[in-house]
């Protein structure tokens, strides 16, 4: 499942704030089915974000995390146009990218 990413980043001063929405369902493997069978476990576990391809953050996640989950951040630097790029891994093997500039 490659999972769509919408971002913006955008420079404040001496700061850049990226936000980003992440399409997954983020199942906790809790819930069961209208047949009563369980739905698998199916989360973002690993997220990461780079500047250019400078890491500025990496986050570790788990069930807990609610479907389509919202990551905001700002790290210091960063210019307009340079590139900010999202990229998560889940328990199942799957991937999701996203890229924009800084405006």
């Amino acid at each position: 499942m490659a999972g769509r990413i919408k971002i913006r980043a955008q420079k404040k001063g001496n700061v850049t704030e990226v936000k980003a929405l992440m399409r997954h369902p983020m199942e906790t493997g809790m819930r069961k089915d209208q047949a009563g069978d369980p739905i698998a476990a199916h989360f973002i576990t690993e997220v990461s974000v780079f500047h250019g391809d400078q890491p500025v953050m990496q986050g570790h996640w788990g069930a807990a995390v609610s479907a389509n989950p919202f990551l905001g951040l700002r790290f210091a630097g960063g210019e307009a146009g340079d590139t900010v790029r999202v990229v998560w891994t889940d328990n199942q093997g799957g991937t999701g990218e996203g890229e924009t500039t800084i405006r």
